[in-house]
């Protein structure tokens, strides 16, 4: 779907399962993805990542050969616009990543997967605005989003209850 030097970000298949599985059953991913409290299983995988009714476009990181992450994009409906403070807004999308491996974080890897998922999406799909709800306290995401262009705009304080 998208090559961008080491970086392929390819469509979520079935045998990804195993990945997002590990990924998200290890404590230092879920501090900031979904929560320590709620380690993924198989089945968990599944409800979560491979709903046939969910329009999120799910996709796998690979860095070199080796999957890393994942990242899903997906168009704000009414109430989340309103949620995020952009009633007017059309064409305004949300983003999720995390790089599961965590001797991948700190190289700049997460720059790079954000900044080619913004060229993407303004490019390719059209995207006006996309917007991102980090947890406030993952500092090292943060840093990366604001480098990237991202600006603080609102505070979610329900999206904060985590574990």
């Amino acid at each position: 779907m998208i090559l961008a030097g080491d970086l392929l970000i390819r469509r979520l298949q079935q045998e990804d399962a195993q990945h997002l599985a590990k990924w998200l059953s290890d404590e230092s991913v879920l501090q900031y993805y979904e929560g320590r409290d709620r380690p993924h299983d198989a089945a968990l995988v599944q409800k979560h990542f491979f709903d046939e009714g969910d329009t999120a476009a799910r996709c796998l990181i690979i860095h070199a050969t080796k999957p890393i992450g994942y990242v899903q994009f997906y168009a704000l409906d009414n109430e989340d616009k309103a949620e995020y403070g952009y009633e007017r807004a059309a064409n305004i999308y949300g983003m999720d990543q995390f790089i599961g491996e965590p001797d991948y974080w700190n190289r700049g890897i997460g720059t790079q997967l954000v900044q080619t998922m913004l060229e993407y999406l303004v490019s390719v799909v059209g995207v006006q605005k996309v917007v991102m709800d980090p947890q406030i306290s993952n500092e090292r995401a943060l840093r990366c989003y604001e480098k990237c262009g991202f600006v603080k705009v609102k505070m979610l304080p329900l999206h904060e209850w985590h574990e």
